[in-house]
């Protein structure tokens, strides 16, 4: 049977949440920020709830010193930094995502911003690599329904107190049958 072609608007600014039951251990119950969406080149994004046990001067030593944790971006490009932040045009180059987020910037500039003490470690999310689809791939992946689509917002991405759970919670914000989907426990197999 044909996949119904509905208007899905893909764009930077908006949420990916997995389906319940997704296997891949990289997007099992994760919410992905789309940073960058061109519908012929493909789509950037970020997965914001999975935490790395470490912090930005783990991996970068020469970072000025920041308390700020780093997170899993995803599976493309490993050996990668990335960063969102709400700094806005403090950091040159960056690009708007939505209200209150914004995507890269000048990283000397974040140096010395970080060095001066002029941010603070919850204006900034590291990323070790990032989440990246081919042009067509996501809208494909969107209409087999494993993920959900769903509005951005700059709490999810900054608000440590929705990290934990933020799928979950995702999920309950959407309502209806959504919310009732964001109660499955989660006792499927890793592997």
């Amino acid at each position: 049977m044909p996949i119904k072609n509905t208007a899905i608007k893909i764009t930077k600014g908006k949420m990916l949440v997995s389906e319940p039951f997704m296997l891949d251990t990289h997007f099992k119950r994760s919410v992905v920020l789309l940073c960058d969406h061109h519908q012929e080149d493909g789509t950037i994004g970020f997965v914001l709830n999975k935490k790395v046990d470490m912090k930005i001067n783990d991996i970068l030593a020469s970072f000025p010193e920041f308390d700020a944790e780093v997170y899993y971006g995803g599976p493309v490009a490993t050996d990668t930094i990335h960063y969102v932040h709400r700094l806005g045009n403090e950091i040159p180059n960056s690009t708007k995502v939505m209200d209150g987020v914004w995507f890269g910037g000048d990283y000397d500039e974040l140096k010395t911003l970080a060095n001066m003490q002029l941010i603070e470690p919850d204006d900034i999310r590291f990323f070790i690599g990032y989440t990246g689809w081919s042009g067509g791939q996501l809208k494909s992946e969107v209409l087999t329904k494993s993920w959900f689509l769903t509005e951005g917002d700059a709490n999810y991405v900054f608000n440590k107190k929705y990290f934990d759970n933020m799928w979950t919670e995702v999920l309950e914000q959407e309502g209806g049958t959504k919310a009732v989907i964001g109660q499955i426990p989660n006792t499927l197999p890793l592997s």
